[in-house]
């Protein structure tokens, strides 16, 4: 009898939690693993209870069935003890699980294609369809990337695993002293919102490459995504969401909408990569389409992360409005597309002008004055709002002061000369005023331009 593609999943508890792609279920006694897995890549994670704990997952291809080539039965096991997810590694006992396979084929390993525990799920086709689409830009070499694993047919992580970038550092703790650490080290790609300008840059082009973040995505499309171009980014971008639906993955989170933030921070980008931009606009709007499936809120369009959302595409909308039509037309529809979404499934609106202060009527008759938030570069407000900063020593020494007692100096000097500039101005005009006095209208002339003079300074 020929046997289909398989993964066991062995000694996870009664009760505890499994799933593969989209679909989870609740453990019987009985359940040994999953079968008729489809070629492609799968992901498998498990939970020592459906409620909130650390999940680990797996990343695993199938390749197509052949009549040449024995089944492929990827072997797995939960260790109770430290509650992790790790392939088998004895051969004796790869050898003895494949030999009585038969015994449990039947009943103890569930098909692939079955309902999700989910009530309001929707049907088990459109689930295995939207993981085809889900997974589109998701390659073998961006998991190794990102994983940091060198085989080309699995690769782990866990809810645990996160970039540096988002642990939280304690000063004085060394990192192995700290308490809190990541299970696994995640390479995203370098993603810096707060340097979106080359080195070297001042002024109007910092002003520019802040508010037009386009320089900032062809340098990381150039060098740090290699002969794909464009589709490396709509991978990772896949590729977090997933982790933060299946695994509740708070750095893939983060991760995530740093993507978004780039991408529909650009203008001129979408010029020079309009495919990359069609490409990730037709994957978030299938993505939105899952938020719900997402555990404890992590993606709630209801609140700060929609509003997040919201203010992105209308600033990417204004952003398109002074492109020419015909070279962003593609990218123009498919963001037709997903407002229109975005307005049947929740209720957004998009474009008109909004208030930014107003009295709110209750329905109790009581009225509450109220602001509401507006993200606009012209705003110093929100992210664009002034910060201090601390100035690292090379920076101070750039800048040619050695302590903060000489920046307090320079700045002192700088006022003072300042106003000293203006008082040497005001007095050599009294001074041209009075030689120059020649009749009552010349008088009246003068003193005018002194008014006009001290209202400028």
């Amino acid at each position: 009898m020929a046997l289909s593609p398989a993964v066991l999943i062995l000694d996870l508890p009664p009760s505890a939690l499994a799933g593969i792609d989209l679909l989870s279920f609740t453990v019987t006694p009985r359940f040994r693993g999953v079968k008729d897995l489809p070629p492609g890549l799968r992901f498998i994670f498990t939970g020592s209870s459906t409620a909130f704990s650390i999940r680990h997952g797996l990343w695993i291809r199938i390749a197509r069935p052949s009549t040449s080539s024995p089944q492929q039965l990827i072997i797995t096991r939960w260790d109770p003890a430290t509650e992790t997810l790790s392939l088998e590694q004895d051969p004796a006992e790869n050898l003895r699980w494949r030999a009585n396979i038969g015994e449990f084929w039947r009943e103890g390993i569930t098909p692939y294609r079955q309902s999700s525990a989910s009530s309001d799920a929707t049907s088990p086709q459109r689930e295995i369809s939207d993981w085809a689409t889900l997974t589109s830009q998701i390659k073998p070499a961006l998991l190794s990337r990102i994983t940091q694993h060198t085989p080309k047919t699995f690769w782990s992580l866990t809810s645990a695993s996160s970039a540096s970038r988002d642990l939280d550092h304690i000063p004085g703790l060394s990192a192995a002293e700290a308490v809190l650490h990541p299970e696994k080290d995640l390479r995203f790609l370098p993603i810096h919102l707060k340097q979106t300008w080359p080195s070297g840059a001042t002024g109007r082009a910092r002003t520019e490459a802040a508010q037009d973040r386009s320089w900032a995505l062809g340098e990381l499309v150039t060098k740090h995504c290699g002969e794909v171009g464009g589709d490396e980014v709509v991978g990772e971008m896949q590729f977090c969401f997933l982790m933060v639906l299946t695994l509740n993955n708070w750095s893939c989170l983060e991760q995530w909408k740093r993507i978004l933030t780039l991408l529909f921070t650009c203008r001129k980008a979408v010029v020079t990569f309009p495919d990359l931009f069609v490409r990730a606009i037709a994957a978030l709007r299938l993505q939105l389409s899952h938020c719900k499936d997402a555990e404890g809120g992590l993606i709630d369009l209801a609140d700060e992360g929609g509003s997040l959302l919201k203010s992105l595409l209308v600033r990417f909308r204004q952003g398109l409005d002074t492109l020419p039509t015909l070279e962003v037309q593609d990218v123009v529809d498919e963001l037709d597309d997903l407002e229109a979404y975005l307005k049947d499934e929740h209720a957004w609106q998009f474009g008109g002008t909004f208030a930014k202060s107003g009295v709110l009527e209750l329905e109790d008759g009581e009225q509450v004055s109220m602001d509401t938030t507006v993200y606009d570069e012209e705003d110093e407000s929100g992210e664009y709002a002034p910060q201090m900063v601390d100035l690292t020593p090379e920076q101070m020494k750039e800048l040619g002061i050695e302590s903060i007692g000489d920046l307090r100096v320079k700045l002192n000097r700088t006022k003072l000369h300042d106003e000293d500039v203006v008082e040497g101005v005001v007095e050599e005009s009294s001074g041209s005023e009075s030689e120059s006095s020649a009749s009552d209208d010349d008088d009246e002339e003068e003193e005018q331009d002194l008014e006009d003079m001290d209202a400028r300074y």
